[in-house]
C-alpha cells in the first residue's frame, strides 16, 4: 500500500511559480509510475504531467507545456512539480497518484493510489 502527501500549495499571483512535493511511503518508490493530476470547481479531474519509475520519460498536458516540470527523487520517495509562469485557469487542488507500471501513463484509471491533494489558487 503506498502512501502518498502532497505539500507546496498555495496562493500566487498569476506570472508566479510555486513547487509541489509528494512525499511516497510504503511502498517501492522506484517501481512506480507518478503523475500529477487537477481538479477545478465544478470540473472532472484531468491530466497533468507523468513521469517513469526510472524518470528518464515524462508526459505532460498542453495546457502546461514548457510551463510546468515534473521530476522525481527516488533517494528521497518524492515527486515535483515545478510550476512557472502560472496563469488564472491553473487554480485547483493538485493531486499526485502512483501507478504500478513502467511508463509515464497520462489516465487517471491507470493510477491505483492516490494522495488528499493540495489547493493551487492563482489570482489576477
Amino acid at each position: 500500500q503506498v502512501q502518498l502527501v502532497e505539500s507546496g500549495g498555495g496562493l500566487v499571483q498569476a506570472g508566479g511559480s510555486l513547487r509541489l512535493s509528494c512525499a511516497a511511503s510504503g511502498g517501492t518508490f522506484r517501481t512506480y509510475a507518478m503523475g500529477w493530476f487537477r481538479q477545478a470547481p465544478g470540473k472532472e479531474r484531468e491530466f497533468v504531467a507523468a513521469i517513469s519509475p526510472s524518470g528518464i520519460n515524462t508526459a505532460g498536458a498542453s495546457s502546461v507545456k514548457g510551463r510546468f516540470t515534473i521530476s522525481r527523487d527516488t533517494a528521497k520517495s518524492t515527486l515535483y512539480l515545478q510550476m512557472n509562469r502560472l496563469k488564472l485557469e491553473d487554480t485547483a487542488v493538485y493531486y499526485c497518484a502512483a501507478a504500478p507500471i513502467p511508463r509515464a501513463a497520462t489516465n487517471l484509471k491507470e493510477y491505483h493510489y492516490w494522495g488528499q491533494g493540495t489547493q493551487v489558487t492563482v489570482s489576477s
